[in-house]
């Protein structure tokens, strides 16, 4: 098992959101559609649908200005 795979089974084991999943969500922000609103309230709204959980759109709206203005961490992989 590669760290690929490990990282994927320890999302889907906390999430219950399969790595076909993710990729499909992956593929969606590919290129500019990391910088694209529109583009992230969906893919945010998937991943509501996806792991059942929901937020409020304060929290949607801080999710996409820290995607925007490129805060996010880059040890992602310790947040998981």
């Amino acid at each position: 098992m590669n760290l690929s795979d490990s990282f994927f089974n320890r999302v889907e084991k906390k999430t219950n959101v399969s790595k076909s999943s993710i990729l499909s969500l992956a593929k969606k922000l590919q290129g500019d559609n990391m910088k694209n609103e529109a583009n992230l309230k969906e893919v945010i709204n998937d991943i509501c649908k996806m792991t059942g959980k929901e937020i409020t759109k304060e929290q949607e709206n801080k999710i996409i200005n820290t995607i925007i203005n490129d805060k996010v961490p880059n040890d992602i992989d310790k947040m998981i």
